[in-house]
């Protein structure tokens, strides 16, 4: 099984406008792409906003366990799934992307990311999207010690997809991740691994959103615009580095705050984090 998104690897069925409460649709985004989305349960919107090598699919646990409480929003970011793309990538286009979501959806919602996907909640919020509130779990920015790590990552990255290696660039990322070699290797014979794969020129996007290319360091002046009241979330068992990143990214949005999740690590179990969600996002059930 592949390696986890936030919600855990559970698969959910999709079907169009089903009976259940879920639905699948299609936005343009502002240069013309089609967003694939699923629409989940009922109430105020939430767009769930997932991370490197994650489509609407691997984010089903968190989204469906979240519609209990919530009209949930899961898509597929550009490039993956039933979403398109568009030549030449930007990080505006994936802000437009969310902001033709919220749109779609009424004209204001939450917004939860993790990992690189809170990144882009960040540039969202520093955009100006009319976002109610947001949720930011782990946003891997780099330490200052690390900047030149992040660079030579986003170089190598580049340099395996512009020659066609996607397999060679998802060992990369997951190795940047600080999964064993042997382990990865392994992984290249895993009946997951070609699907995973495919979804390998979107590491590129995830790096961008991330600014690994200029050091991947706290975005102080994107969070400084983040007006919106914002949850930074970060487990208790990742590492130090990652604390301090995201408190101080917490501490720079004017009305951010840091929560810690005692004895979690990156991926968080739907039963573990979704009662942290509704009491952050409670606020809306009251507009």
């Amino acid at each position: 099984m592949p390696p986890a998104c936030s919600g855990g690897t559970a698969f959910l069925s999709v079907g169009c406008r089903s009976v259940s409460g879920m639905s699948t649709n299609k936005v343009t985004s502002a240069d013309g792409t089609l967003i694939a989305y699923d629409l989940l349960g009922s109430g105020s919107p939430v767009v769930v906003v997932g991370g490197a090598t994650c489509d609407r699919a691997k984010m089903s646990g968190i989204s469906s366990e979240l519609a209990r409480h919530y009209a949930v929003v899961n898509y597929d970011r550009r490039g993956r799934g039933d979403s398109g793309d568009t030549a030449p990538y930007a990080v505006e286009r994936e802000v437009e992307d969310l902001a033709a979501l919220i749109a779609d959806v009424g004209g204001s919602a939450a917004l939860y990311g993790h990992s690189s996907g809170a990144g882009l909640v960040l540039h969202a919020l520093a955009a100006g999207l009319p976002v109610t509130r947001a949720v930011l779990h782990e946003p891997p920015y780099s330490a200052d010690a690390m900047a030149a790590g992040s660079r030579e990552y986003a170089a190598s990255l580049a340099s395996l997809l512009d020659a066609g290696r996607r397999d060679d660039a998802l060992a990369l990322f997951f190795s940047i991740t600080g999964l064993p070699t042997e382990m990865v290797s392994a992984w290249r014979a895993e009946p997951w691994w070609a699907g995973t794969a495919a979804l390998a020129p979107t590491l590129a996007y995830d790096s961008a959103v991330m600014g690994d290319a200029a050091g991947g360091t706290v975005p102080f002046e994107s969070a400084r615009a983040a007006v919106a009241p914002s949850l930074v979330l970060v487990g208790g068992a990742s590492p130090a580095w990652m604390t301090d990143t995201d408190r101080a990214l917490a501490e720079a949005m004017p009305a951010g705050s840091l929560r810690v999740l005692e004895g979690e690590e990156h991926v968080v179990e739907p039963s573990v984090l979704v009662p942290v969600l509704v009491e952050f996002l409670a606020e809306l059930d009251a507009r």
